[in-house]
């Protein structure tokens, strides 16, 4: 969850960079080449909370940077719920069953009754809307509809639902001349049609996850010792051995433990030794998940306090303007 928390925190920021980029105001600059009464395009800009200008008036009804740079965002912001929605779904599988969603995201299959299918139909996002949303499933789908709008024109056919035409939008842009061409209103319906996906999708991950069962239980169940393969390496390096050298012993020590046809952690002192002679008695503490855990303790580790540091970077983030 935290590697996924840096993903979204990055998208917060680069979010951040996007408004102060965009949010620039065009009031004032007329239809084509500003106007002759004297306005104080800064002090409407600052009233309407605006960052600041566009100064030029032929870039200000020409320019579509903003929705561009907007869905770009956006895309990559989808791209990271779609890779979260996955792991989600592997995790609640049930060769997996790490986690469970709560039974108000998820419907039931066609067929399997026992079957619990990671998507929702579910009612009004909004007070006045009615919005089919989507759960882990379906965020993978609203992943590729946002890529769709950033590479092609949104349409609503009148006398079908919504489609996706291959008339890209950054094509549409690249062959106009400067200032405004009426090709530039096929902007505002995918930019429109983005936001209120990415909006949706957030709501729909935030609740998912917020009502989401994990099994502890079952993740410890799961570990088993050739995990701890690179320890192994690791101790030896502690020794005082290259690690390029320790790796291929981890290796052999591996190789016998399939030979064997036993777990790693139930090689004897003397087969260990038989490997590598350097292997001493403290070698066996080795194969202790915890402790495995804990001694990745430098920033961005799985230690406990290199967890909690991590945190703690993340809501700084999140609170900083």
């Amino acid at each position: 969850m935290l590697s996924y928390g840096v993903a979204f925190t990055n998208d917060l920021e680069r979010l951040r960079e996007v408004i102060k980029r965009v949010n620039k105001s065009p009031l004032g600059c007329g239809a084509l080449a500003g106007n002759a009464f004297s306005i104080d395009r800064e002090a409407m800009a600052k009233e309407l909370g605006f960052d600041g200008l566009i100064y030029n008036s032929m870039s200000a009804v020409g320019d579509r940077d903003f929705v561009l740079e907007t869905m770009h965002w956006g895309t990559t912001l989808m791209l990271h719920l779609s890779r979260w929605s996955e792991d989600l779904i592997i995790y609640g599988s049930s060769e997996f069953g790490f986690v469970r969603l709560s039974d108000a995201y998820t419907t039931g299959s066609s067929l399997m009754p026992q079957k619990k299918n990671s998507m929702l139909h579910f009612l009004s996002l909004c007070h006045d809307t009615d919005i089919l949303g989507d759960s882990l499933e379906l965020l993978r789908g609203k992943c590729g509809r946002s890529f769709g709008l950033m590479a092609g024109k949104y349409s609503k056919h009148p006398m079908s639902t919504a489609l996706l035409t291959f008339e890209g939008l950054m094509m549409t842009i690249k062959g106009i001349p400067s200032t405004y061409n009426k090709d530039l209103q096929e902007s505002v319906e995918p930019m429109l049609e983005h936001v209120k996906t990415l909006k949706d999708s957030l709501q729909i991950a935030s609740r998912v996850l917020s009502s989401l069962t994990t099994f502890p239980e079952k993740m410890i169940a799961a570990l088993t010792p050739d995990m701890l393969a690179t320890d192994i390496a690791e101790y030896l390096v502690r020794k005082g051995l290259p690690f390029r050298e320790t790796h291929h012993i981890a290796g052999r020590v591996v190789a016998l433990a399939e030979k064997e046809e036993i777990p790693m952690d139930k090689l004897t002192l003397q087969q260990l030794q038989g490997v590598d002679s350097r292997f001493g008695k403290d070698v066996l503490e080795v194969f202790d998940y915890a402790r495995s855990v804990e001694m990745k303790s430098a920033s961005g580790g799985t230690s406990k306090s290199a967890v909690l540091e991590q945190i703690q970077i993340l809501k700084n983030i999140v609170k900083s303007s």
